[in-house]
């Protein structure tokens, strides 16, 4: 079974790379992230047509999630229970529902934008709530994972150089913290090949080359519980994905599981 995560940065801009990436990779779960579009505009009937049931939650912004699958799509939550509001509402950045033999989570981690920004108290609320909502299936017997754009790189080694991050958001020590405490409530790191380079980077700016010079982050990322992760026979960056014109700045996340 080979499930996926990947902020597309927009699903319209990237629908026929999408396609075409799903047909060749013959994914059959997809976690998406970034879908900038309404839920009605989202292409729920393009997908069908290959095979998927789609669960989305969006409303037109930059932010959007979605979970598509070809086998099964069930007990879906829209949205994170007891999440915190920004701006008056909930942001659409989570949905969770039940694929075949697994349970699974797609999430847009909040940006965070400025250390002493209200929005980076937010992501760090946003955390706290997530860890709660997901700490029953975590601790279960069933296999369970939680994927998406963490926008939280968890270690030193997984940005380009740390020295240019010092003081910013994505590697603070309140926002490593965060990834450890979902660790601690039954959770590992699922840490992918890079198919190239010696570092499974998964986000590199459109901005300074930062593609080509490889100047990346891992921010994307799978977290999953002990029977998700005992399952686990490969994972990698489909780096391949992030090259060429039209690419998101994110490169998807593939997960193959025995199960």
């Amino acid at each position: 079974m080979r499930i996926a995560t990947w902020n597309v940065n927009s699903i319209t801009a990237r629908l026929p790379r999408l396609l075409a990436w799903l047909e060749n990779t013959g994914t059959d779960v997809l976690c998406i992230q970034e879908t900038k579009s309404t839920a009605e505009q989202f292409p729920a009937a393009q997908l069908r047509e290959l095979g998927y049931e789609s669960a989305v939650v969006a409303d037109g912004r930059w932010n959007g999630v979605a979970l598509i699958s070809k086998v099964g799509l069930e007990d879906v939550v829209q949205g994170l229970p007891g999440g915190p509001e920004y701006g008056g509402v909930q942001e659409p950045r989570a949905v969770s529902a039940t694929c075949g033999p697994l349970r699974l989570w797609s999430v847009y981690v909040p940006n965070g934008r400025e250390v002493e920004h209200e929005h980076y108290t937010y992501k760090l609320a946003w955390f706290e709530a997530l860890k709660a909502a997901v700490a029953e299936d975590a601790a279960g017997s069933r296999p369970f994972a939680v994927l998406g754009d963490f926008n939280v790189a968890p270690a030193d080694e997984d940005v380009w150089d740390p020295a240019l991050f010092e003081g910013a958001t994505h590697v603070t020590p309140a926002e490593r913290a965060a990834l450890a405490a979902l660790r601690e409530g039954g959770l590992s790191d699922v840490v992918p090949r890079p198919l190239k380079y010696d570092h499974p980077f998964t986000f590199w700016d459109y901005r300074e080359l930062g593609f080509p010079k490889n100047k990346g982050m891992r921010i994307d990322l799978a977290y999953g519980n002990k029977p998700f992760t005992d399952a686990v026979k490969d994972a990698y960056v489909d780096r391949e994905e992030r090259k060429g014109k039209g690419a998101s700045d994110h490169a998807p996340v593939v997960v193959d599981l025995e199960l």
